[in-house]
């Protein structure tokens, strides 16, 4: 018998898992609809083929934008939105976020200075209250900011934007939700899908993290399937669910016009001498930037072009790397060269265009799609980094008209598990000074702890990392230390907590130690991970797909 048509005749008792909700896709989208979900009391279950943020969300340009690309559209809704959203982030996960300087050399091609002007003051003033500095004008020749720049640029705008950690904002929205009680099955693939009982009946398929082999299947019951997939969406909806275009809803049921945008990073060793990012006007009309990273590097991207090809294996490729160190070159006193990219990669983004406007119209705004035949299934298109906790609620507010009750949002002022300071500090200023001011409470408890280690803790765990130290007395207490900053203790608070279960899971999406990291460390780690996979006897440890990481 076929695994489609197990599916169709299984009775209700060999359901594994029985959910109100099944999220498909553990990128930032779908674990935060998963964790509003499970706010609002719903039963959740969410199941990724890969590790949390493997793809496109683990591999944005870090910045949440304050609204500026929405006004050069005049979009000012949009920019409104956008500012109220980033200052939200700010407040609720300010250990994941970093305020950051941008100085924007005027190039002769951009809008005009005055209008540059007008924009940034609207920017400031839409912001104003959040904590961040206002913008202004500078003379680079009088700046000791124009040190890093080619002489020729003589006049730059400075504005504030704010970085945030991606792929680790993705996996503490899967924590909450975890914690909130949502199923999170990560290495687990949504195999086949049948309409069943005015629901879904949906089997997945859990994978080995070392070789991809099939090491268990579930059947999830699922009143509504949350399509959350983003590049693999039309294929999961489609190929998965086999819901045709015509059973779409009225509401919202058009299918959206989409630019798939393939945007290409690279990370050189610091190239800038001052602690400002920078903005580069390129030849194309679009913008690159140039970011302060992990303290000893530069980021450098995007260079977004149109991708029609498959998402699977997209990577950055020579010509764009050669690409985006031309354009910064352009702009910096010391040439980039390829030889200097310490790591690139690249990521699909989802972007509505605007009718008859093509790639040049596209945005990222986002749409959800509702089909109510064969059944329930909601379908999330586009998005960004800056919009996700508001894509988050109104898939949730509309998942709850399908389930025949809408329940209260909840996360516009919710913390990220680690997003409050109060176990240690009495009262809070700003996320920069917040962040200095705990860190400094925290050496006081803890001495013995590595400096570098307590900072690379606080920014990756906020308050969280007293639970890490809970009961630690002294070095001794962190277990052996596998690579250098890298501690036992830190490792199997990841495996148990965090559905970390390879080294590139912690090297590059629960840290970014992988920049400092060669390949016979890389090889070091792989091997404790292999050892925690197989107990003594050779077979597969079970331990290491638990449905739920411990609370």
């Amino acid at each position: 018998m076929s695994m489609l048509s197990s599916l169709a005749s299984s009775p209700d008792e060999a359901v594994d898992h029985l959910c109100d909700v099944l999220v498909v896709g553990g990128g930032l989208h779908g674990t935060a609809v998963a964790r509003d979900l499970a706010g609002r009391g719903w039963r959740v279950a969410l199941c990724e083929q890969d590790d949390l943020a493997a793809h496109a969300s683990g591999a944005t340009g870090k910045l949440v934008h304050g609204g500026l690309r929405e006004l050069a559209r005049l979009d000012l809704g949009g920019m409104g939105r956008a500012v109220q959203e980033r200052a939200r982030l700010l407040q609720c996960a300010p250990h994941l976020m970093t305020p950051v300087r941008l100085l924007m050399p005027h190039d002769d091609g951009m809008r005009t200075g005055a209008l540059i002007r007008l924009g940034l003051w609207w920017h400031d003033r839409l912001a104003a209250g959040n904590g961040l500095p206002p913008s202004e004008a500078v003379t680079l020749r009088r700046s000791r900011l124009g040190a890093s720049l080619q002489p020729a640029w003589t006049r730059a705008f400075v504005y504030t934007e704010v970085m945030a950690d991606d792929a680790r904002l993705t996996t503490l929205c899967a924590r909450d939700a975890s914690e909130r009680g949502a199923l999170v099955l990560t290495r687990t693939r949504c195999d086949q899908a049948v309409p069943h009982g005015g629901g879904w009946r949906v089997g997945l398929a859990r994978r080995h993290p070392e070789d991809g082999r099939v090491v268990q299947r579930l059947t999830v019951q699922a009143r509504v399937v949350v399509n959350a997939a983003g590049a693999w969406a039309s294929s999961v909806l489609s190929g998965v669910l086999q819901v045709p275009p015509a059973a779409a809803a009225r509401k919202g049921g058009e299918p959206p016009s989409l630019a798939w945008l393939k945007g290409t990073h690279i990370v050189v060793p610091r190239c800038v001498e001052h602690d400002h990012g920078c903005v580069f006007h390129t030849r194309g009309g679009r913008f690159i930037f140039a970011l302060p990273y992990e303290r000893h590097f530069t980021l450098i991207g995007a260079a977004e072009q149109p991708h029609d090809g498959p998402p699977d294996g997209v990577a950055a490729e020579p010509d764009e790397v050669m690409a985006l160190c031309q354009e910064a070159s352009r702009y910096l006193r010391r040439p980039v060269q390829p030889g200097d990219v310490v790591w690139s990669y690249a990521g699909l983004r989802g972007a509505l265009k605007a009718p008859g406007r093509g790639e040049e119209g596209a945005h990222g705004r986002h749409q959800l799609q509702l089909h109510a035949r064969p059944a329930p299934v909601l379908t999330v298109w586009g998005g960004s980094l800056s919009s996700f906790r508001l894509l988050a609620e109104q898939a949730a507010d509309q998942v709850g008209d399908l389930l025949g009750e809408r329940r209260l949002a909840w996360t516009a002022d919710a913390a990220l598990p680690g997003g409050q300071w109060g176990e240690l500090l009495d009262h809070t200023v700003s996320p920069e000074l917040d962040l200095i001011a705990f860190q400094s409470r925290l050496r006081q408890v803890h001495p013995w702890l590595p400096l570098p280690l307590l900072r690379r803790w606080t920014r990756a765990y906020g308050s969280r990392v007293l639970r890490l130290l809970d009961g630690m007395r002294g070095r001794g207490d962190l277990g052996d230390e596998v690579l250098p900053d890298l501690f036992e203790a830190e490792l199997y608070h990841l495996r148990r907590h965090e559905w970390a279960l390879t080294a590139d899971d912690v090297l590059w999406r629960r840290s970014k130690l992988g920049l400092r990291t060669t390949a016979v460390q890389h090889a070091v780690l792989a091997d404790w991970f292999a050892r925690q996979h197989t107990g003594c006897a050779g077979q597969p440890d079970a331990a290491w797909w638990s449905s739920r990481a411990v609370a």
